[in-house]
């Protein structure tokens, strides 16, 4: 309960004091197991706990003992089961492909003759939980909700693959679930900044603004750190997916005190880029200069996400922005290049994006507008790769398949968008681009 493998989180003050509740030493735990089974389970949290060296030290010799008590146990499905969320825990919060592809073998074995074995499928979703891999867990996904139907964090980890795999429909419903019945009580938070990202992608902008209205009530009557700093990345998500410029929720006075360098950035990052989209360059340098001084900070254990460059990045994406508005687009092309790489050089990251414009489709965005269609559907295709279903990027692909002559290709992204915008709000801008596009067609 007091290590959270996946997020390298752990209180290793209060796991040391469980332990020590057994029994004051490690000789007087021992001597209170009774079976090998119970002792390899006791050997493994003494190691978590009590094992020499730093965190990720100590999770790697947790790992070893628990390799040890399943190769003793070869058919016992706990054993197993906590193999395979060690080995995910062992790369500190990146993904590692490798080793999450073994851990996720690891808890199909589990599920293969134990279906309802709820670790199995959790640790299945976990693994595969990014956009390459997630069709390999939409089967746990559709299962675990029935499996575990009274807690809301399986209601929620449903979604680590429908948003993965641009599922929208499910993702909201899910994650309404999972945030609880009562939609007049929801805060920010994991759920629900889920759930407004995939109405956004829907173009239900209407019934995400009113769930962040009631949010930031919700939140002045219960603050904390981590819901102050769910509703500043939400907001962000808002303006940029929805691009309201000029909605009131851009000019919401929010606390920003010890919220973490990564949603701060995240927020600089909105506010300089709404101030260029309304025309107003000289506005935008107080948020860049906010963000280069968040990218100097050392982030400690405040990283948001796994993501410790994000401040970095932000910030040389507004400033590519900058540039682009101020005339030098050569230059700007070259700092969002870097950007790119960079960002393509991160591990898979799972939920809505923390580059909260991806450089991929930002980049489409712009070479679009300088005439460049060829390059500009190469962007807007990478970007869908990185975040499969995200309608802005599937507009963006319609777009320059069209300039660029490529029917099939915006045929494609077209009927998409169809999907995702069923039941879009009326009138939308960007509805209405798809609309003249499809009429064409």
């Amino acid at each position: 309960t007091y290590t959270h493998p996946l997020w390298n989180q752990q209180d290793t003050v209060a796991g040391q004091e469980a332990l020590m509740r057994l029994a004051p030493t490690s000789a007087g735990r021992r001597a209170k197991v009774t079976t090998d089974r119970e002792k390899g389970f006791l050997a493994a949290t003494e190691a978590l706990y009590f094992g020499d060296g730093s965190k990720a030290r100590r999770d790697t010799l947790c790992a070893e003992a628990f390799e040890r008590l399943l190769k003793a146990n070869p058919t016992d499905d706990e054993s197993k089961a906590f193999y395979a969320l060690w080995l995910m825990g062992l790369s500190q919060s990146v993904r590692n492909v490798p080793t999450y592809m073994r851990a996720g073998a690891l808890a199909e074995e589990i599920y293969r003759h134990n279906p309802n074995h709820p670790g199995a499928l959790h640790y299945i979703i976990h693994a595969f939980d990014d956009p390459v891999h997630a069709p390999l867990g939409l089967h746990a996904a559709r299962e675990y909700s029935r499996t575990a139907p009274d807690a809301d964090h399986a209601q929620h980890m449903t979604t680590h693959i429908f948003l993965a795999l641009g599922m929208w429909e499910e993702t909201v419903r899910q994650n309404a679930i999972a945030a609880g019945p009562d939609s007049l009580d929801w805060k920010p938070g994991h759920y629900t900044a889920w759930l407004v990202y995939a109405l956004q992608q829907q173009g239900k902008f209407d019934a995400a603004r009113r769930i962040l209205e009631r949010m930031r009530q919700n939140l002045a009557a219960a603050p904390s750190v981590a819901r102050a700093s769910y509703l500043l990345v939400m907001r962000s998500h808002y303006m940029l997916d929805t691009e309201r410029w000029t909605s009131p929720i851009g000019g919401w006075v929010l606390d920003t005190a010890n919220v973490p360098p990564g949603p701060r950035a995240i927020d600089a990052y909105t506010v300089g880029t709404t101030q260029l989209e309304l025309g107003h360059p000289d506005r935008a340098t107080g948020p860049l200069t906010a963000l280069d001084r968040l990218a100097a900070l050392d982030q400690g254990d405040n990283v948001y996400g796994a993501n410790a460059s994000l401040p970095a990045i932000l910030a040389t994406q507004l400033r590519a922005r900058l540039l682009w508005v101020q005339g030098s687009r050569d230059s700007a092309l070259v700092l969002l290049r870097q950007t790119e790489a960079r960002e393509d050089a991160l591990p898979a990251e799972f939920g809505p994006p923390d580059i909260v414009k991806p450089t991929h489709e930002l980049l489409g965005e712009l070479l679009l507008t300088w005439d460049q269609p060829r390059e500009a559907q190469r962007e807007f295709a990478r970007a869908l790769e990185l975040a499969p279903g995200r309608s802005l990027a599937l507009l963006g692909l319609a777009r320059a398949a069209l300039a660029a002559g490529d029917a099939a290709a915006e045929l494609r992204a077209l009927d998409r968008l169809e999907h995702n915008w069923s039941g879009a709000d009326s009138g939308l801008p960007m509805v209405l681009q798809y609309q003249q596009l499809r009429a064409a067609r």
